[in-house]
């Protein structure tokens, strides 16, 4: 245990000066034992932040209807390009941006971490907003979170290899796939509740919600109190975790479209990139690097939050003042879920693009 050199002060009770607790004295000079308080909050922090995520998890698996999931994975085009957005573009972006602003070792760790987390629930609602596929955007959120046990882990070994040959960082990947593996559980139990106990899990999905709010703001508090230091850092990590967004749902729309998606699919795809699981990111961190470490990297998913939500609200904003200019289109998109009654050559004309999922 590291110990602090302290100064006697006049209020010290014992006859050498020094304070009850300390180790060993030399006339004006004593030796304190470093305070555990730091250690304790450290272990409570990770404690509180693995349940909350459980919990969260388990709401999003609640949101996963069965019969739809199995449609989308029996038609997959849609999850392939999502597929390829989320584990290849954000990642492939990620070590561009890391080696581009030339950060620590364990700050480009961090977010590479960030660009191989699937979405989290907040995407689902925003499509929901925007009027995309509401089941697709389910099916990607619920894909990415169970393939994120091998892509997250594959990635990393990929993209740090220049970091790890040199010696300069070690990748914990015990405490990540420890992490990731605990995800499994709570989504596969909430797909169950929800396919047996469909008006309980609607309960449970709200509550989740709820929820994912609290882990955000109990991050940010917590963290800013244990990880003072944390906050002081580099303007060019500020830059990252706003560009690292912003370009996740530029690219993603560009490459939903030029697969040939359809637009609601496009706005669908686009959010799903750029909006990534920051608790999860979070908790990861949180539970796989040294308290040195975290002063170092604890705020960037904090800082990636921020500027996915901003740039969110942006997009929303600019789809509903497109809509209340331009109107409703005069043929209605249709549901995924009376999609195979509607005619290929329909879908092409409103969508202006193929539609391999619906063949």
């Amino acid at each position: 245990m590291s110990v602090a050199t302290w100064a006697a002060s006049p209020g010290m009770n014992n006859s050498t000066g020094c304070s009850a607790n300390a180790t060993v004295c030399n006339g004006s000079s004593c030796v304190l034992p470093e305070s555990n308080f730091n250690n304790i909050l450290s272990v409570v922090l990770s404690t509180v932040l693995t349940v909350l995520l459980a919990m969260v998890m388990f709401s999003m698996g609640c949101n996963v209807e069965i019969k739809k999931f199995l449609g989308h994975i029996k038609r997959p085009w849609g999850i392939c390009v999502g597929f390829l957005c989320q584990f290849g573009i954000m990642p492939l972006t990620g070590f561009i941006l890391s080696v581009a602003f030339d950060v620590l070792p364990v700050q480009a760790v961090v977010v590479l971490i960030m660009g191989c987390c699937p979405g989290g629930t907040a995407s689902n609602i925003l499509a929901y907003w925007v009027d995309g596929d509401m089941d697709l955007s389910v099916s990607m959120t619920t894909c990415s979170t169970l393939l994120a046990l091998g892509m997250m882990p594959l990635c990393l070994f990929i993209y740090t290899k220049m970091w790890v040959d040199s010696g300069t960082i070690i990748i914990p990947f015990d405490n990540i796939g420890t992490s990731l593996v605990a995800l499994v559980v709570p989504v596969s139990a909430g797909i169950f509740v929800n396919h047996k106990w469909p008006h309980k899990a609607k309960i449970i999905l709200k509550i989740g919600s709820i929820t994912g709010a609290i882990l955000i703001v109990l991050i940010a508090v917590i963290g800013g109190i244990l990880y003072q230091s944390a906050w002081i850092i580099a303007p060019k990590l500020w830059i990252i975790g706003m560009l690292f967004p912003l370009a996740g749902y530029s690219l993603g729309f560009l490459l939903a479209r030029i697969a040939g998606q359809s637009w609601h699919r496009c706005r669908t795809v686009a959010l799903e990139t750029g909006m990534q699981n920051t608790q999860l990111c979070s908790t990861i961190v949180q539970l796989s690097f040294t308290q040195e470490e975290l002063n170092l990297v604890f705020t960037f998913p904090l800082i990636y939050s921020i500027f996915q939500l901003a740039f969110a609200g942006i997009f929303l904003g600019i789809y509903v003042a497109y809509k209340k200019c331009h109107g409703k289109n005069n043929v209605e998109i249709p549901d995924s879920k009376d999609i195979g009654t509607v005619s290929e050559s329909s879908l092409s004309k409103v969508n202006r693009g193929f539609q391999p999922d619906d063949k």
